[in-house]
């Protein structure tokens, strides 16, 4: 892996790298505080970070000094080792460090080029190993769990926060170290909007509700979405949620390794759009899943990247109508060379409640 980082560095001309993104620290590092910075050079390996999570990285990142800011900050340490090693550049990530902090770096190291770098130590995550697979296939056994269990505590007069709270705690008694994100739990009018709040509403009888959730294992995210109707569905309802099943499982059908994001997304919005609801499907088809939820490659209209084996995928349509509601249906999946592996196990077909 540290070769992996110094060939990029060689790429970009830098003498060293700081890295900030923490899921990018903790894949080449094994460190998974919350808090501090790794930084790589020729010579030194090095877990910036303060009192509190010392310990921590000392025990895993293994082969890494450790160095307590203590009352430096963070930006005078840094500089300290910088200026040390006789650096005449130093690479950060452009995306995820603050302006602040990058002010303050740039005024420590005025004689340093700061190169920045953009996306090169994500794309080191792109392909998963068999272990991160193994990993994300439970992360959404478990959503799989959670969607089975929550069905028994949805009936009208429960609120959008109750399940949101319920589905947190089933995911968590079931093996999850935590939620991937947020649930969304979106019930009537509100399942017109893709990222709706889970707010006080109470589920009525009528009411479209959408479950999008995701739990973490061993730092891997699930991903998934199922929307049902709170009683009988109507027949505009059922138009709907059968169209965007149709837009999924053509996707489920087709996809595989070597093909382009926006291809992939147009097998889907080609169905969407010719049943009429073209301007109801304004995000991507998907992206890709692991220690953060949303990760490249994606699918989406403009997207250029090329999707290869033991990639992830999310195959998410969905329809949004205003002053109606929305259908999206979710998996996660693996790319292979002739398909797909899908991850998530839970019905598709319309339930009725």
């Amino acid at each position: 892996m540290i070769q992996k980082v110094l060939d990029i560095m060689k790429g970009l001309q830098s003498d060293a790298i700081l890295i900030s993104n923490r899921h990018s620290i903790r894949y080449i590092t094994g460190y998974r505080g919350d808090t501090g910075y790794a930084y790589i050079s020729q010579n030194r390996k090095i877990i910036f970070t303060d009192f509190r999570y010392i310990y921590q990285a000392q025990a895993e990142a293994v082969g890494y000094e450790v160095i307590d800011i203590a009352n430096d900050g963070y930006a005078k340490a840094i500089a300290k080792v910088v200026l040390e090693e006789n650096n005449k550049s130093l690479g950060f990530e452009e995306e995820e460090m603050s302006f602040a902090e990058y002010s303050k770096l740039q005024k420590e190291l005025s004689d340093v080029t700061l190169i920045p770098y953009h996306g090169e130590l994500a794309s080191l995550r792109m392909v998963k190993t068999s272990e991160e697979l193994s990993f994300l296939k439970e992360a959404e056994h478990i959503g799989d769990i959670a969607f089975s269990k929550i069905l028994d505590e949805i009936k009208p007069g429960v609120t959008e926060i109750e399940i949101a709270a319920k589905l947190e705690y089933i995911m968590k008694t079931n093996g999850a170290e935590g939620i991937s994100f947020d649930p969304i739990v979106a019930s009537g009018l509100n399942s017109s909007m893709p990222h709706a709040v889970p707010s006080r509403k109470k589920i009525e009888k009528g009411d479209l509700l959408t479950l999008d959730f995701g739990c973490k294992y061993n730092g891997y995210c699930s991903d998934m979405t199922r929307t049902i109707v709170v009683g009988k569905a109507s027949e505009k309802q059922k138009e709907i949620y059968h169209t965007v099943l149709e837009a999924q499982l053509a996707v489920l059908n087709q996809v595989k390794a070597g093909m382009v994001g926006r291809d992939i997304d147009k097998i889907a919005r080609d169905i969407i759009y010719k049943a009429g609801y073209e301007g109801c499907f304004g995000h991507g088809l998907g992206h890709s899943v692991g220690l953060f939820i949303h990760e490249s490659p994606r699918a989406s209209l403009k997207s250029e990247e090329i999707v290869l084996e033991n990639m992830t995928l999310t195959v998410e349509p969905g329809i949004y109508v205003k002053d109606f509601g929305g259908v999206r249906i979710e998996d996660m999946i693996v790319l292979t060379k002739d398909g797909c592996i899908n991850f998530t196990n839970s019905p598709k077909e319309l339930i009725e409640l």
